[in-house]
């Protein structure tokens, strides 16, 4: 039987998702917790290889396993067998062909960050800590210019092949209060370091470096120079991808 699984992991102890020998990883961890229940080795693929670092609430993976139980007893049994940074929230019984990465057709990540003049320690892990005030206004008008089609190489570079162009559904910057907000972007696939880079680059206007327009000329400007370096991973969270049947 081939399983589709949801899983949340705090990312902060492991270099990406995917399998690198020698370090932990996340694939890693979770095939040695299959490996455990099954009983032998099991292999697993993923949606997406998010970095070192970043953290998910929404990752998707499957792998084929014989199991005579139910998906929710395989759950509890994967917990059971997993440290306290990753859980397994939802098991669910799933197409013999289908592939979390080439299946998926859109995938949201979520960048939070937080404004104050001295750093919070409980926020460390979660967010991006800056003090210096932001203007929310200018960089909400550059979120509006990601909207859509677009070829986003000033902000990445393609994990395979020479393809940059990528499309936008959504983007929206939220203001959480307290100093807290929220940077969300829903596209069909995205570049390597694709929204760290929007996220440092659209904190660049906020702080009066770069105009919104000036934003929306470096994107098309397709000049990864000019654009900011990544903002950094503890912020970032994938939070859910999206497939054409859903529950």
């Amino acid at each position: 039987m081939r399983y589709r699984v949801t899983v949340a992991y705090d990312g902060t102890a492991y270099y990406g998702f995917q399998r690198q020998a020698d370090v932990p990883t996340v694939q890693a961890t979770l095939e040695e917790a299959l490996a455990r229940v099954a009983g032998q080795p099991v292999g697993i693929v993923g949606s997406g290889r998010t970095d070192t670092g970043v953290h998910a609430v929404g990752q998707v993976i499957a792998f084929n396993l014989s199991w005579r139980h139910s998906p929710e007893n395989l759950r509890n049994a994967l917990n059971a067998n997993l440290p306290d940074d990753i859980a397994v929230l939802k098991v669910r019984e799933t197409d013999p062909d289908f592939h979390p990465r080439y299946d998926a057709l859109f995938r949201c990540y979520q960048y939070r960050l937080y404004v104050a003049p001295v750093r919070d320690p409980l926020q460390r892990r979660r967010a991006w800590h800056l003090s210096k005030p932001l203007n929310v206004a200018g960089i909400c008008e550059a979120v509006e210019y990601l909207a859509g089609p677009h070829d986003f190489s000033t902000f990445g570079s393609p994990p395979q092949g020479e393809n940059s162009v990528r499309t936008v559904l959504e983007a929206a910057w939220r203001d959480d209060f307290n100093g807290n907000y929220t940077f969300t972007i829903t596209a069909d696939a995205f570049l390597y370091r694709m929204v760290r880079t929007i996220t440092a680059t659209l904190v660049m206007v906020g702080q009066g470096d770069m105009t919104a327009a000036a934003f929306r000329g470096i994107l098309a400007a397709r000049q990864r120079a000019l654009a900011a370096a990544p903002a950094p991973p503890y912020g970032l969270t994938l939070m859910a991808v999206y497939f054409a049947e859903e529950d």
